[in-house]
């Protein structure tokens, strides 16, 4: 059995995410990028209030749907969960992967933050291995440009091989090339028919290309090009072994790849190679992930120059400190021991005020109940009960909550967080995890 259009192409994606095209001509448009890139202001600035929101299908992270028109046609955008990567170590990557791998969106957007674009090109990349019909949408042009940051989007455009795009999402007008670059690229030929084979985005070592290559021609009569698919993509994860995705594929397919014996032996014989040149497993996954990082930094050296060359060096020097062995992780945990001492001991005071307010209008009800000769029962459950709880419950998580967001807001915004993420990666994939998913330990610990 082989992936159809039934299992992967737009019927599947209607079916899972209940989107209702009104029209034949209407195209369904990924708008993917990392966290606190803008991605959802450029994705407002486009529905405005034509928008819904939901769930995934038998999953609690929450999608956004949205309608815009232009001239040529109507488009219902769909914002993916934020994501720094697709391979998968958290429910939002594998989400994110899924959809663009089995969606089959007409197009992606995927918005990156002109101010750090270096570290944006990771995800674009990741994103052209499964298909071509993207379009980099770089937001916060004027925040770049305050800080002198020039970017070449022809270079970047034509190293890529797809459209880039220059935009300030706040400021509305700027979104109309954005807009004709989505006209253009629909215009073209089905997307199901369009595949990422022709040029790929990043060029691995020999016999890492010499293994994927070997895998791709198992793969290529039993996932025809109809099922839009990228070959190279696909062979990527099985060599990685990267489970998510075999399950997703064995769900679309209702049948397990590895256990189809052309494929399982250009597998086994791929990892012998990779073995040979001690790219197994582990190895194999650095190497990709170094490829892509390296080039990325390629891209970044190519296309973007700062006037401000201390603002670039100070961001280096930062980075080697704060994600560096020797300082990385003492910062880290200072940090965190800081804005959780100011959150026990800064909500002390505003809560006790609070806690004497409230108990203040608790006594205050109490006498009024007691003047009106309010039964027992009906004091004891409104008063005693209802609003004694609730006062409880403002009184001692109100203030840490006040503190605790802003502070873990502040160090969002400048950028430290992924740094702690990156930071903590390696030691939370010995327990089937990723580096993300120590922020929301510490939010809800």
């Amino acid at each position: 059995m082989g992936l159809t259009m039934q299992s992967v192409g737009s019927g599947a994606l209607d079916a899972g995410l209940s989107i209702q095209r009104q029209a034949p001509s209407d195209r369904v448009v990924a708008v993917a990028g990392n966290p606190n890139v803008g991605k959802s202001t450029v994705f407002n600035a486009l529905t405005g209030m034509n928008q819904h929101t939901g769930n995934w299908p038998g999953k609690t992270v929450t999608n956004a749907q949205g309608v815009f028109c232009t001239a040529a046609r109507r488009y219902i955008l769909v914002d993916i969960p934020g994501t720094y990567s697709l391979m998968a170590h958290s429910q939002e990557e594998e989400i994110a992967r899924d959809f663009l791998c089995f969606g089959a969106p007409d197009a992606v957007v995927v918005v990156c933050d002109a101010t750090c674009l270096e570290r944006n090109l990771n995800l674009v990349l990741q994103v052209l291995e499964i298909t071509k019909r993207v379009i980099v949408c770089v937001n916060l042009m004027d925040e770049a440009e305050r800080r002198r940051i020039r970017i070449d989007f022809e270079t970047l455009s034509a190293r890529l091989g797809v459209p880039v795009i220059g935009v300030t999402a706040q400021k509305r007008p700027t979104l109309a090339p954005l807009e004709s670059a989505l006209d253009a690229l629909c215009a073209e030929t089905s997307p199901s028919a369009s595949v990422s084979e022709s040029q790929p985005p990043v060029l691995y070592a020999p016999p890492i290309e010499a293994a994927v290559s070997f895998v791709s021609h198992a793969l290529r009569t039993y996932l025809p090009a109809s099922c839009g698919l990228s070959l190279r993509f696909v062979s990527l994860k099985l060599l990685e072994g990267d489970a998510s995705l075999l399950r997703s594929l064995s769900d679309a397919l209702g049948e397990d790849l590895l256990k189809v014996k052309r494929i399982a032996e250009a597998v086994a014989r791929a990892n012998e190679l990779l073995a040979a040149h001690d790219l197994a497993a582990d190895a194999f996954k650095d190497a990709v992930v170094a490829s892509i990082v390296h080039y990325a930094e390629e891209l970044a050296a190519a296309a973007v120059s700062c006037q401000s060359s201390r603002r670039a060096a100070f961001d280096r020097n930062m980075d080697r400190i704060l994600t560096g062995r020797a300082a990385g992780y003492p910062v880290m945990l200072l940090l965190l021991a800081l804005v959780f001492f100011l959150t026990i001991s800064g909500a002390n005071y505003p809560s006790a005020l609070l806690s004497k307010a409230l108990f203040t209008v608790q006594d205050w009800l109490s006498a009024l109940f007691f003047r009106l000769n309010a039964p027992d029962w009906l004091h004891g459950a409104l008063v005693l009960g209802v609003y004694r709880v609730l006062a409880w419950i403002v009184s001692v998580m109100l203030p840490p909550m006040a503190i605790f967001f802003p502070l873990f807001t502040l160090l969002e915004d400048i950028g430290y967080l992924p740094r702690v993420a990156y930071n903590l990666d390696k030691p939370f994939q010995r327990c089937h995890a990723c580096g993300k998913q120590a922020l929301t330990t510490c939010m809800v610990s």
